[in-house]
């Protein structure tokens, strides 16, 4: 064992000692030291503008306050959620065994990583991520529906995806005790007492109960930007520099923030961002203007009979215009590293590749009514690389883990 006095150890190391103020001559040197330490750390952040720092507080903060599935008396009761869950994940309800979580995978952010998703045909577009979409107005790309239980009927009902019938639904949850007992505990009322369309909608808001669970854990860029609220230098340095500077051009030059705004990042609407929307050759896929014309043809939507208690404000004023064409939902930028490929119809690869059409967009492609929102950002593969940087951090860090619940027991 080395039993060297401390202060030997310390004279042999070059540290001060002069045996009468020794203790002090230490502490003050463990001051310099970790101060030493403390400064690239600091000198990591970058000196953000008042206006920058207020945009950037603008995107927080997370997770919002709880949000209930619109028109749906179902939202937020535990045994709905349940049954919800399990009637998600039952490829029973569709005579080609495809369930929702088919197309909504929880490993994927609830989306299904594919150019085009495949039901019991291949679609026209993929499966948006489900998390936070109790937070939306508008649900799908084309916005076709507004509330999770109506857009759930969409998928069971139409004959590319699950081809499925509400007889169907119904003779599902009446053949399986546990589903049949479920539906009972959610709604008050056996599955054989009300008629077919009854329980299509049922099943429809329990699953509407269900995805409205589904909000998104914190990320880095939270921890950064609640940071920056409250002031604390240290704990903001810590977020990785290429990520500040990405985060800079966001806010800023890059004028992202327009359309991908918020806690959600993302407004919520719909546009135009030069991209090609034809299906395949000589048919086009008409985005929002086809969506709002389903909506409002919709008989589950929120004028429909179905809604309980929903503001239908919206549905009842949105009109479709010619400029609608070829838009399609402005989408959350949360979890977006796990979410490729890219836009309504997997255009893109990579979050590079969206990085870099943005920067040398072609306006010519773009029909706005004259008024010019996007431009192309010029940007220096530099900053194209600090902007992807910058967009990893909104997913959490191990990616989206979710696990089932098991809800209420069910006798």
């Amino acid at each position: 064992m080395n039993r060297r006095p401390w202060w030997r150890a310390r004279v042999g190391a070059g540290l001060p000692w002069d045996g009468r103020t020794g203790g002090r001559a230490l502490a003050a040197a463990l001051m310099f030291a970790l101060a030493l330490a403390a400064a690239p750390a600091l000198a990591a952040l970058l000196d953000f503008s008042a206006d920058e720092r207020a945009a950037i507080l603008r995107h927080g903060p997370w997770p919002p306050p709880p949000a209930a599935d619109a028109g749906n008396a179902l939202s937020g009761r535990p045994a709905a959620i349940a049954l919800g869950q399990r009637l998600f994940f039952d490829p029973r309800l569709s005579p080609g065994s495809v369930a929702c979580a088919h197309c909504h995978r929880p490993d994927l952010a609830f989306g299904d990583g594919r150019a085009r998703s495949q039901g019991l045909a291949e679609l026209d577009r993929n499966a948006p991520a489900l998390w936070n979409a109790v937070h939306e107005r508008w649900l799908a790309w084309d916005g076709a529906a507004d509330s999770l239980w109506s857009q759930a009927i969409r998928p069971l009902l139409d004959a590319r995806e699950m081809a499925s019938s509400p007889a169907r639904v119904q003779a599902t949850i009446a053949a399986d005790r546990e589903l049949a007992c479920r539906f009972r505990q959610a709604t008050g009322r056996a599955v054989t007492e009300v008629d077919a369309e009854t329980v299509l909608v049922d099943a429809a808001k329990a699953i509407g109960a269900f995805v409205a669970t589904l909000v998104s854990p914190r990320t880095p860029f939270d921890d950064f930007r609640d940071a920056l609220a409250r002031g604390d230098r240290r704990a903001a340095a810590r977020y990785p520099l290429a990520a500040q500077r990405g985060l800079r051009l966001f806010v800023g030059r890059g004028n992202c923030a327009l359309c991908h705004g918020g806690a959600r990042f993302s407004n919520g609407e719909f546009a135009d961002i030069g991209l090609p929307f034809f299906t395949r050759p000589g048919q086009v896929d008409p985005g929002r203007h086809g969506g709002i014309e389903a909506l409002r043809a919709s008989p589950y939507n929120r004028l429909s009979r179905w809604a309980e208690g929903a503001d239908a404000t919206p549905t009842r004023h949105v009109q479709a215009q010619h400029r609608n064409f070829g838009e399609f939902k402005v989408p959350s930028l949360r979890h977006v590293a796990l979410t490729a490929p890219y836009m309504h119809d997997g255009q893109l690869a990579t979050l590079a590749d969206v990085v870099r059409h943005y920067s040398t967009l072609n306006p010519e492609r773009l029909h706005a009514d004259g008024e010019q929102i996007l431009r192309p950002l010029a940007l220096s593969e530099a900053e194209q690389a600090d902007l992807v940087a910058f967009l990893r951090t909104l997913t959490p860090r191990g990616g989206m883990a979710w696990q089932p619940s098991r809800g209420p027991a069910c006798r």
